[in-house]
């Protein structure tokens, strides 16, 4: 599938700002189902912009702004073309060995219910029959909300209330999943959905390390492994290491975010 993505984030601030910094994770890479044919980062003002990749492979920019600021909107668009493979993941950049990926985060700690709901756990058939069970009945367990912005969700939280948002339900799956053996991670991208009014989201899902096949993606909001409507941008130990945006701002008063993102077979209109 051909999809095409634009992110604009729009900065406002309650006083001028001295200096801006942040670490953009916005950028996707190639690797088998992905190929990046054109990609881009505007800024409204001048900007120093430094490419570089982190310590999970993630392809990042750190953007370097002097005041005064009191607004910045920075916008990233691009084209990807995408392959279903029914959520096998290959050809990515992988620095860290899966066993990292077993490190439990403040964000995924499974908590005594987690824990349980994974001792009881069918133990019949193979790592992968277990893994697509595993994530089947957490999606069984959580009613599923709409995507919510303003904070981070933590497992244990989502859990014992048995909803969550696609964040959060990616964080109940991976401290689920790292409870039964599985190495797990957060992945940040975008999702087209064709049934939605717009059509635009971001979204983030989970990936789990099964022997024998390696990385597999689930997105149990969506209850379907990823497929061909899916573009796949950073990876991290939950949603904080993986976030589109981070990073500090010298100066006082408060600062509002807008964010609108756009996915899918057709370019974004221009505003």
């Amino acid at each position: 599938m051909r999809l095409f993505v634009r992110h604009r984030s729009e900065y406002s601030f309650s006083e001028p700002q001295a200096r801006l910094v942040q670490l953009l994770r916005l950028t996707p890479s190639d690797h088998a189902g992905q190929s990046i044919v054109s990609w881009r980062i505007d800024v409204d003002r001048d900007a120093r912009l430094k490419p570089t990749r982190d310590g999970y492979g993630n392809l990042t920019t750190m953007l370097y702004i002097d005041g005064p600021i009191d607004r910045i909107t920075l916008e990233v668009s691009g084209e990807v073309l995408t392959e279903d493979r029914a959520g096998m993941v290959s050809g990515t950049a992988e620095p860290l060995p899966p066993l990292y990926f077993l490190q439990e985060t403040p964000l995924t700690k499974p908590g005594a219910a987690i824990s349980d709901f994974v001792a009881a756990q069918p133990q019949e058939g193979s790592a992968l029959d277990r893994a697509h069970r595993l994530a089947e009945s957490i999606e069984e367990r959580l009613e599923p909300r709409p995507p919510e912005a303003a904070d981070d969700h933590d497992a244990a939280s989502c859990f014992d209330a048995g909803a969550a948002d696609p964040q959060g339900a990616a964080h109940v799956l991976i401290a689920a999943a790292r409870a039964a053996g599985y190495p797990a991670r957060y992945v940040a991208g975008h999702f087209y959905r064709p049934d939605a009014i717009d059509g635009h989201a971001a979204h983030g899902w989970a990936e789990l390390h099964v022997d024998g096949y390696g990385w597999i993606a689930f997105d149990i909001s969506e209850g379907r492994c990823p497929t061909d409507h899916y573009v796949r941008v950073a990876i991290g130990l939950d949603h904080r290491e993986a976030a589109p945006l981070s990073g500090l701002r010298t100066g006082g008063g408060h600062e509002a975010l807008a964010i609108d993102v756009h996915v899918g077979p057709e370019p974004a209109r221009q505003d």
